[in-house]
């Protein structure tokens, strides 16, 4: 597994413009280009990962199965295989839904500026996370999931709150 310590920055259509160092980037709130996975089971749960509480930003915080940023000189099929392997220990067939923009500004001195491409898989063993990167897992029911994100917002990702309306309506999954 590579490491993915670049990002590819990106003009406001998603036009590559360079590329820059990962922390840099989340410092200087450079817009990247980055994905993120969510995976269900047959149930209809969704495997949400909490970050590990190292992260620089937004650790300890529940968030979507697997996110990151694609790398110069790769594919971005490539970059989604990989890291959901590296980081969950998840092989599975993932489909692209749709992408989106979002930015939020940190109180660390990070700005997440995101030109983010989302993509969706079913999947329905235990995951095997790797501790580097994920403190905790779960799979919740939708309807679970949104009342708690209603009652205790402070718990997730700003990017999670912001793709996972447009997913459940992506892929026809309300409840």
């Amino acid at each position: 597994m590579k490491e993915f310590s670049k990002v590819i920055l990106v003009d406001e259509n998603d036009n590559e413009v360079g590329t820059e160092e990962k922390l840099k980037a989340h410092i200087e709130g450079k817009l990247h280009r980055a994905f993120s996975i969510f995976l269900f089971n047959d149930k209809n749960e969704m495997l949400l990962q909490q970050r590990a509480l190292s992260k620089y930003h937004s650790g300890g915080l529940w968030t979507n199965t697997c996110c990151s940023h694609p790398q110069p000189n790769s594919t971005i099929e490539h970059d989604i295989a990989d890291r959901l392997l590296f980081e969950m220990g998840i092989v599975c067939k993932l489909t692209w839904q749709f992408s989106f923009k979002y930015k939020a500004v940190f109180d660390d001195g990070i700005t997440e500026n995101e030109y983010d491409h989302v993509f969706t898989g079913y999947y329905d063993d235990a995951p095997i996370p790797n501790p580097e990167e994920v403190e905790s897992w779960k799979w919740i029911s939708v309807s679970e999931l949104k009342e708690d994100i209603l009652i205790n917002p402070q718990k997730y990702t700003e990017w999670f709150k912001v793709a996972l309306p447009i997913v459940l309506e992506k892929i026809n999954l309300q409840k």
